[in-house]
């Protein structure tokens, strides 16, 4: 989870944080206090989930709930810079952006992990999604209710297609290099997540502005249409090993491929930089309700 207060002009770059007018990324909150986090804070950490044992698995992390609680800290810090004027703390808060990317490692790292996690055995797919739904909504509700009033969410992406997945799965005859198991449990969450988005923006949190980016069509696009955008390799990291580069992620030392820009992942779980540009573009501009649902990344920061 991120926040941050955009320009008021767009510089010619391409990251989502250089479209709103940052030169730099947003800056780590454990790295900063003080004055500085007028300017925002990056509250993202790896491995985390909404669930607060996802990611246990690969040791210290900060859940969502704990990433929301920082920000709180974050509230109480700025409101001394505003002398304690509650309304223009207030004013200030509901003019930043804040972006939450979560569910991702609840399925990787949680629930598709059986070997560490029991919740594939307590919960069907659809009762899954449910609870993490339930979770996700209280976690936004609360950002709500310390300031956040303009918030973009984003799906799951097609994690079943990704080098990781690939590496593991025999696709068995179904028509599907990737394993579709994985992706449907994911569409599940992503259609309750857009529903969320509209009860939020329908009165149920007064005054916001929620923005759902549709990662599954995005990614999804991005595989199919992968010649068009420069990319030969959407089935293999660039750097990585084993099958796909994808049974053990990029190791220290390790040479990775020679060209990037020619591959769609970078190691076994992550988009390149190139792939990852184009995402932030289509957030940013696309006027398709299909990747940004009910408006672009663009005109929610002119609201």
């Amino acid at each position: 989870m991120s926040w941050q207060r955009p320009c008021t002009s767009v510089l010619p770059f391409e990251s989502g944080a250089q479209l709103l007018g940052f030169p730099n990324y947003i800056p780590p909150y454990a790295r900063i206090r003080g004055r500085a986090l007028i300017m925002g804070a990056n509250y993202a950490s790896g491995a985390a989930g909404i669930r607060d044992e996802t990611g246990n698995n690969l040791g210290g992390h900060m859940s969502m709930n704990q990433q929301v609680e920082n920000f709180g800290r974050t509230v109480q810090e700025l409101s001394r810079y505003f002398r304690g004027d509650e309304r223009a703390l207030d004013s200030y808060l509901n003019k930043c952006i804040f972006y939450s990317g979560m569910g991702s490692n609840d399925y990787l790292n949680n629930y598709f992990m059986t070997d560490y996690y029991s919740t594939r055995s307590q919960y069907t797919p659809k009762s899954y999604a449910a609870s993490l739904l339930r979770d996700y909504s209280h976690q936004l509700t609360a950002l709500y209710n310390l300031g956040a009033r303009k918030v973009i969410v984003t799906g799951v992406g097609q994690i079943g297609c990704i080098p990781y997945q690939l590496a593991r799965y025999d696709a068995n005859g179904n028509g599907s290099r990737c394993n579709e198991e994985i992706n449907s449990a994911i569409v599940l969450f992503n259609s309750g997540l857009q529903t969320m988005v509209d009860c939020f923006n329908k009165g149920q949190l007064s005054g916001s502005k929620f923005v759902y980016l549709n990662a599954f069509e995005t990614t999804k696009d991005l595989v199919l249409s992968a010649s068009s955008y420069g990319f030969q390799v959407v089935d293999k990291g660039c750097c990585g090993v084993g099958r796909n580069n994808g049974q053990i992620t990029c190791l220290p030392l390790e040479q990775p491929c020679e060209d990037r820009r020619k591959y769609l992942f970078w190691d076994a779980f992550h988009p390149t930089e190139d792939a990852n540009v184009l995402v932030a573009r289509t957030a940013y501009y696309t006027k398709s309700r299909s990747y940004a649902y009910p408006l672009n990344i663009q005109q929610l920061a002119q609201l």
